[in-house]
């Protein structure tokens, strides 16, 4: 099956990458295809990544951690 690109400026941007690249339109359609899709599957939720900065802190402060009270927040913010 033939990929046809009628968009004028994903035809530009594909024969740009094919000439960077050296390689054929179809096979750098195809490479930068696979690449997002890495990308994509790579990217962790905001939830994730906020859970384990969480874990890590904790880990961080050890068995005798504690949550700081509102004044110690105040007082790090630069609150009266």
């Amino acid at each position: 099956m033939t990929l046809q690109i009628r968009d004028e400026r994903a035809r530009e941007l594909a024969e740009e990458l094919a000439r960077k690249r050296k390689v054929t339109m179809t096979t750098a359609v195809i490479q930068a295809l696979e690449e997002e899709l890495k990308r994509e599957t790579a990217k962790v939720p905001l939830s994730q990544r906020i859970a384990r900065m969480a874990d890590e802190l904790k880990a961080q402060a050890g068995p005798n951690g504690r949550m700081p009270s509102k004044r110690e927040i105040d007082d790090m913010w630069g609150q009266p």
